[in-house]
C-alpha cells in the first residue's frame, strides 16, 4: 500500500553534504551530523534542493495535500521522507486508515518543514538531520534561497573534528526555562545543549544577556519610529555585538545591514562605508560571499549614495564600528 511507512533503506545520507560529515545514530538523541575533519568558518556545508514545498495557502486538507505530493516521489525519496522524526502525533487513529495516513506525513511536515521563501514551506531531509543548540551552542546555519529554490547552510564558527553540527530551531534570546518549554511543545525534547546545561548560576547570568539581547534590539528598532536618534541606535547595535559571547553571530550580518541602513539615512558615508563592509564580511560567514545580501553590502560600501535610505533623516554623525568589532 503505498501510504503505508517504508521499511528503512540504505540513503547514503551524506551524499549531499559538500563537507566532511557523518550523519549517524548518537545515544539518547537519534541521528546527528558529525564532522569527519575540521571545518572552517563560512564554508558551506550543504546545498539541499526540497523533497517537495507545500503553498502557503491550500484548498485541501493540509494530510491529503501532503499525501499528494508525496506520491510524486521516488520510492527512495519518500523513504528519506519517513524516516525523519516527529512528534505530536495524535492518539486513538486505527492503523492503516486515510486519516492515520494524513496525520502521520502531517506530523512529520509540522516537525521537520522550514521556510522556503515565497514559494511556502519545504522539507529538506538532509537538513533535518541537524540537530538544535541554543545561543553559542549552535555552529552553522541554514538559510533559502529564492533565486535558486535551494536551502543553503553555512559554518558559523569553525567546527572541529568529531563535534557535532548544530543549527538553532527558534530564536533563543529568552530564559533558558521558556526556552526549554517551546522546544518539548514543538519538537519533543527536553534541550541538554551547553547552554542550557551550564550551571543554574551561570545559566542565570546567561538569561540576563539574552533578555539584555532582546531589550537592545526592541531600542534599536524603535530609530525607525523615531524615538531613538541614530547615534543612540547604534550605541544599542554596539552594546548587542559586546554581548557575542552569547553565540549570536548569525545575526551580526543583518545587524551590521541594519546600522548601515540607519547611517545611510543620516547621510553619514564613513559610517555606511564601514557598516556595510563589516555586513559584507558576516553575510559572507553566515549565507555565502555569493549571496545577494553579500553582495548589496558590498556594492553598498563601494557607493553609500546608492543605499535606498540615503539621506531620508536629518544630516547626523552616527559613528561607526568599534576597532575590536573587526577582530570578533
Amino acid at each position: 500500500m503505498l501510504w503505508e511507512k517504508p521499511q528503512p533503506v540504505d540513503v547514503p545520507e551524506e551524499d549531499a553534504f559538500l563537507a566532511p560529515v557523518q550523519v549517524r545514530e548518537l545515544p539518547g538523541r537519534g541521528m546527528g551530523v558529525i564532522a569527519t575533519k575540521d571545518i572552517q568558518r563560512g564554508e558551506l556545508v550543504l546545498r539541499e534542493k526540497p523533497l517537495f514545498v507545500v503553498p502557503n495557502r491550500v484548498s485541501m486538507s493540509p494530510g491529503a495535500v501532503l499525501l499528494a505530493s508525496l506520491a510524486t516521489l521516488s520510492p527512495r525519496q519518500r523513504a528519506s521522507y519517513y524516516n525523519l522524526s516527529y512528534v505530536n502525533f495524535p492518539t486513538g487513529i486505527p492503523p492503516d486508515t486515510d486519516a492515520f495516513n494524513e496525520e502521520l506525513a502531517l506530523a512529520i511536515f509540522q516537525t521537520n518543514a522550514v521556510s522556503a521563501g515565497s514559494q511556502g514551506v519545504g522539507i529538506f531531509p538532509r537538513m533535518a538531520r541537524l540537530n538544535h543548540g541554543c545561543s553559542s551552542a549552535f555552529n552553522v546555519i541554514y538559510t533559502w534561497r529564492d533565486g535558486e529554490g535551494v536551502l543553503v547552510v553555512h559554518a558559523l564558527k569553525p567546527i572541529k573534528q568529531g563535534e557535532e553540527l548544530l543549527t538553532t530551531y527558534t530564536d533563543t534570546k529568552r530564559p533558558r526555562h521558556v526556552r526549554r518549554q517551546f522546544l518539548r511543545e514543538h519538537y519533543g525534547f527536553e534541550c541538554q545543549c551547553s547552554v542550557c546545561s551550564l550551571p543554574d548560576d551561570l545559566s542565570a547570568r546567561s538569561d540576563e544577556r539574552l533578555t539584555g539581547m532582546a531589550d537592545l534590539y526592541t531600542k534599536f528598532s524603535s530609530w525607525q519610529h523615531e524615538h531613538v536618534s541614530g547615534k543612540e541606535a547604534i550605541a544599542a547595535a554596539i552594546s548587542i555585538w559586546r554581548l557575542g559571547e552569547e553565540g549570536y553571530w548569525s545575526e551580526r550580518g543583518q545587524l551590521a545591514a541594519d546600522v548601515a541602513h540607519v547611517a545611510a539615512a543620516h547621510s553619514d558615508v564613513s559610517a555606511v562605508r564601514e557598516w556595510a563592509a563589516l555586513a559584507q564580511r558576516w553575510y559572507a560567514y553566515e549565507l555565502g560571499a555569493d549571496s545577494p545580501q553579500a553582495q548589496e553590502m558590498g556594492r553598498i560600501a563601494g557607493q553609500p549614495e546608492l543605499h535606498a535610505a540615503w539621506g531620508t533623516r536629518h544630516r547626523e554623525s552616527v559613528g561607526g564600528p568599534e576597532p575590536w568589532m573587526s577582530a570578533a
